[in-house]
């Protein structure tokens, strides 16, 4: 059961400082967005997935943790095949499997906390200029990376109901409750944000 996006470890990546995590990942995407060579996206791809197998999780809990991501990307790669050429269709591919991994890399060796704290910092002098609240979008990013994981734990306590009452498990049939009881958990969480004052007005 997946119960938190962060793991303990000692790897180079958990010892490096957030901030440069955060930023060597703008700076990755920037890359590959600028370029459209098949070369440098697959280096991209091979280096990140090396960082991400390297920061302790086993080959199936790395799997799981993308797989659907993956699944996604794959799909419209499929769709893409009709539409582009095949070059380009593997450069989009791969842009977007090799930023995949290393965020999620990042995630699994960044605590929720180092999270916040980082981007209410880097995000201050936004905020002096009134674009943005640093607070306020640091805490949405730590609701979601402490939440995603309980809405992956229960959607598969959904499948697995349907299976125990022999229904056949169909994501349109499972989708329904998932967004009916991730809605009312939202409710409970924004209700008790606002009643604690954690939000300015």
């Amino acid at each position: 059961m997946l119960t938190s996006l962060h793991i303990e470890g000692n790897s180079w990546l958990h010892r490096l400082p957030v901030r440069a995590k955060l930023l060597a990942l703008v700076a990755l995407s920037i890359l590959l967005f600028l370029t459209s060579s098949l070369v440098v996206q697959l280096i991209a791809f091979v280096i990140s997935g090396g960082l991400y197998l390297s920061v302790g999780l086993s080959w199936r809990e790395a799997l799981k943790r993308v797989g659907f991501v993956f699944f996604t990307i794959f799909f419209l790669a499929a769709v893409n095949l009709f539409l582009l050429p095949l070059n380009e269709v593997a450069v989009l591919t791969l842009r977007l499997m090799a930023l995949v991994l290393f965020a999620a890399a990042v995630t699994a060796t960044t605590t929720i906390g180092g999270f916040m704290d980082e981007i209410t910092v880097l995000l201050t002098p936004f905020e002096r200029l009134g674009w943005v609240r640093a607070a306020d979008v640091s805490l949405a990013l730590g609701l979601v990376l402490r939440f995603v994981p309980d809405i992956f734990t229960r959607y598969q306590a959904i499948r697995e109901a349907h299976r125990a009452r022999g229904l056949p498990v169909r994501p349109l049939t499972i989708i329904g409750p998932l967004i009916i009881l991730t809605l009312k958990d939202a409710d409970t969480i924004a209700a008790a944000i606002d009643a604690r004052g954690f939000r300015r007005q």
